[in-house]
């Protein structure tokens, strides 16, 4: 909703949903750190910590998680531009490891920045194995990613440092999300015990938590510690209940698709965009909503029958 918003030609009408719910949802890529550390921890920690799982398993796995989706976007954009920068930055993205650049502006699939940063996460699993070896150290190194986050923003973003601003591309700025998924892993037994039998307490402090961060009007830091905070009560609350509305066939669904939906929702938008529906709609919150949609449904076919028709008859053979 949020990139459909800021590239529609006509814009909707100003409202509270407009300038300050929608916006907001660019925070959920730092939600989807906390649930991809959270569901990492669930397949790998254990093993990686006591050396039952070899690397080349583990970053094959990995490769073959992310890569083959995000290749096949990063091969349309670049039939799409077919110049030399963008020959550059569709091999550093085919890498998967462009986040280790001092300075990773990609305008290559660029909502592809999230994958370098995760993919800088998964380089890391067996430091953050060694990070989260029991509850007392995940929440010294918390704290300390969080200083670490806060100096980051404040000292070593300037003119004089080859960053020139430190944002959720750098991993230093990401680290505690994905530290909080890690240490929700180490408490999920007394998490769901204690939210299945208060459930409706801890739902209020959900809401609780989310009205103050839309209260909260402070400096960037601060902004980190709220969508920490935020971001962590809702996972909680995920992993400890077993509600409908969190555990259904749609869901389940969707989870199966939402990265691929996430990267290729700009390529469907930009489909939509030569429809020129601004000229045959006149009322600008219709034309969003519609855009919206379209945009969306496009994105879900296109993952789909990608994911579940295509790759299994290429290349999930291939790797096989």
């Amino acid at each position: 909703m949020m990139h459909v918003l800021a590239n529609v030609v006509v814009k909707p009408s100003e409202n509270f949903l407009t300038d300050v719910i929608i916006p907001f949802f660019t925070n959920f890529t730092l939600l989807f750190m906390v649930v991809s550390a959270f569901s990492v921890c669930c397949g790998y920690y254990d093993r990686v910590k006591n050396g039952a799982m070899r690397p080349n398993d583990f970053y094959k796995k990995r490769y073959r998680r992310l890569l083959p989706f995000f290749a096949l976007m990063v091969i349309i954009s670049l039939a799409k531009d077919h110049d030399y920068k963008a020959l550059c930055e569709s091999f550093a993205n085919l890498t998967l490891c462009f986040n280790l650049l001092p300075n990773p502006s990609i305008e290559t699939i660029g909502v592809g920045w999230f994958i370098g940063t995760v993919f800088t996460f998964y380089l890391l699993f067996p430091f953050f194995t060694f990070l989260l070896d029991n509850k007392k150290r995940g929440w010294f190194v918390l704290v300390v990613s969080l200083i670490f986050c806060l100096i980051a923003i404040d000292y070593f973003s300037g003119p004089e440092f080859v960053v020139k601003k430190i944002d959720r591309v750098n991993i230093i700025y990401s680290a505690p999300f994905f530290i909080a998924g890690g240490l929700i892993y180490l408490y999920r037994d007394s998490i769901c015990k204690v939210v299945s039998r208060y459930s409706w307490t801890v739902l209020v402090i959900c809401l609780l938590v989310t009205a103050l961060r839309f209260i909260y009007r402070g400096a960037s830091f601060g902004f980190v510690v709220f969508d920490l905070a935020l971001f962590s009560v809702w996972l909680i609350y995920a992993v400890g209940t077993n509600t409908w509305a969190l555990n259904n066939r749609f869901t389940k669904y969707i989870s199966k698709i939402s990265l691929e939906i996430y990267l290729c929702h700009m390529m469907a938008f930009r489909v939509v965009e030569k429809m020129h529906l601004e000229n045959m709609i006149g009322n600008k919150d219709l034309l969003y909503v519609l855009t919206f949609l379209i945009t969306l449904i496009g994105a879900i076919v296109f993952s789909h029958v990608v994911k579940f028709y295509l790759f299994p008859r290429t290349i999930d053979k291939w790797w096989k």
